[in-house]
């Protein structure tokens, strides 16, 4: 088997399908074809069959997927490492949804003019991928509403700390009544950004101590989600500082629902031995400095755009 070959496999597990693969390698669908049936052959496993949807992996394909991802994100590292030896400084920055929208733009901005040699790379994914996104070294540092467990010692500091209140349109419902009964508030629904309440945030334990479940009803963004809120679209569980202007201009009501606000911590985590690197050691520090928070809560919505670039990895 070679490298192309499990890159490809890899392209093909992931994606679903063969000309899903063979458009994200600008290759054709034969030679993506030919490179799968070069690894049947060497493996003797089918590796996935087709099905009137797409493909389903063998427990064969299923194991090969997972190593082949390994392989290639290991020679891409290799690559990157390679290429930035006499480079300056990179720093890789992975956040959670929550933390991409609210935290990273401003504060990795703030950071790069400390340290305008340092490249940052900024990607989103789910808070599952955290871990292991560190312990694989594909992200030096990782922004979340909770602290990282991974298999090795990590190093977890809190940084800011956050309050989030339930708001809807001015025409819902539910606004300028009293406090709200437990089945009024699982009728729903309930807007969030693309992850949901995170899980282990301290959202989603307040979700998760309701009577009964919330309908919850994901958007692009959480700035999407209070749009479609005073819309009359549903209850978002909003950031506080993040809608004070909507509250402020009466687009959004606040509803006195009960365990609110809810308040929670961010948190930087670096791999807590020798493997952390200087720039995220630095980014660290920087996030509990008076000069990260101010750039944290600024008001103005004209700031200088962020100056890493935003990648989003296979995690996401």
């Amino acid at each position: 088997m070679t490298f192309t070959q499990l890159r490809t496999f890899a392209l093909v597990a992931e994606l679903g399908s063969v000309r899903a693969a063979a458009a994200a390698l600008g290759v054709s669908e034969p030679a993506v074809s030919a490179a799968v049936a070069a690894l049947r052959g060497d493996l003797g496993d089918a590796l996935f069959r087709r099905t009137g949807t797409g493909i389903e992996l063998t427990a064969g394909g299923r194991a090969l997927a997972v190593r082949a991802r390994e392989l290639v994100r290991l020679a891409d590292r290799a690559r990157a490492e390679v290429a930035a030896a006499d480079s300056a400084p990179r720093l890789r920055v992975l956040a959670t949804a929550a933390c991409a929208e609210h935290v990273a733009g401003p504060v990795l901005a703030a950071f790069a003019r400390r340290a305008p040699r340092t490249a940052v790379d900024l990607a989103r994914a789910a808070a599952e991928h955290a871990a292991e996104a560190l312990a694989d070294r594909s992200a030096d540092i990782v922004l979340a509403a909770r602290p990282v467990s991974a298999d090795g010692p990590v190093h977890a500091v809190p940084f800011l700390r956050y309050e989030r209140i339930a708001l809807a349109g001015p025409g819902h419902p539910l606004a300028g009544r009293g406090r709200p009964a437990p089945a009024e508030l699982a009728a729903g629904p309930w807007l969030t950004g693309p992850d949901g309440f995170e899980p282990g945030s301290e959202e989603a334990r307040w979700a998760g101590a309701l009577p009964a479940a919330l309908a919850v009803e994901r958007h692009p963004s959480e700035a999407a989600a209070r749009l479609a809120a005073r819309d009359g679209g549903g209850v978002v569980l909003a950031l506080a500082h993040a809608a004070r202007d909507e509250v402020r201009r009466g687009d959004l009501v606040r509803l006195p629902v009960e365990g609110t606000p809810v308040t929670g911590l961010w948190w930087s985590v670096v791999p807590g031995d020798d493997r952390a690197t200087p720039a995220a050691r630095a980014l660290q520090r920087f996030l509990t400095t008076p000069a990260a928070t101010a750039a944290l809560l600024a008001r103005s919505p004209r700031a200088a755009p962020p100056r890493p670039t935003v990648r989003v990895e296979l995690w996401s």
